[in-house]
């Protein structure tokens, strides 16, 4: 067992766990904050401090470690500036960028954004790729974001580079990336209700049955 701080409450947990573990271990009723629990939908961002350490750490409660007498807190809910727009009527969405995002343009450089992403993503360079409209490069950059929203809490800019980044990926997927055949093929599939048939029985089937059916999609094929 070890000691640590909770919303600013000392309680003892079991070594070894993470934060979201701890706090249910302490009694904590998480009605938000609570995900996937693997690391993807960045629903559980935390700020913590270690003993001795100055710097104010950021991170996942689903993915950091307790450590003796470090202090935690979840990051509560913010409005971050959330533009509206329809990729496909956007006639140029580099010019585009710039009317939705204007503070994309304040970059000051600081690394913020870098030291906070618990993705290790170099959020500061997609920021200046998204500006010069070399959007399949902030695609690249930033394909495994999980928009915790760590980097806005972060930024004196008072931009959000993970909301910059998203559009970034929605228009290079929506207006340069070329699609691929197979792809496309399924998609034409899909459309003229060639699965229709699969996705009626696979509705039909109650907890028992689709648990089956998964083992035996999830069995290799054997070699002919």
């Amino acid at each position: 067992m070890i000691s640590i701080e909770i919303m600013g409450k000392r309680h003892r947990v079991p070594q070894g766990i993470t934060v979201i573990q701890a706090m249910w271990y302490a009694g904590h009723e998480m009605i938000r904050g609570v995900g996937c629990l693997g690391g993807t939908c960045g629903a559980c961002g935390i700020v913590y401090r270690t003993p001795g350490a100055f710097e104010l750490k950021n991170g996942l409660g689903c993915q950091t470690l307790v450590e003796e007498g470090s202090s935690y807190s979840m990051v509560p809910h913010f409005a971050p500036a959330r533009a509206q727009y329809k990729m496909a009527e956007l006639a140029d969405p580099k010019e585009a960028l710039f009317e939705l995002y204007p503070e994309a343009a304040r970059c000051v450089n600081c690394n913020a954004c870098n030291r906070v992403c618990p993705q290790g993503i170099d959020v500061r360079s997609s920021v200046w790729c998204a500006v010069f409209g070399n959007f399949d490069q902030v695609a690249e950059l930033t394909m495994s974001c999980n928009n915790c929203g760590l980097c806005v809490v972060r930024c004196p800019a008072d931009m959000a580079p993970n909301l910059i980044g998203l559009y970034a990926r929605r228009a290079y997927g929506t207006h340069e990336m070329k699609p691929t055949e197979r792809l496309t093929h399924r998609i034409g599939e899909i459309s003229s209700g060639a699965w229709n048939d699969q996705w009626t029985k696979i509705q039909s089937m109650n907890e028992q049955e689709l648990t089956r059916f998964c083992l035996e999609q999830s069995k290799p094929v054997a070699a002919k």
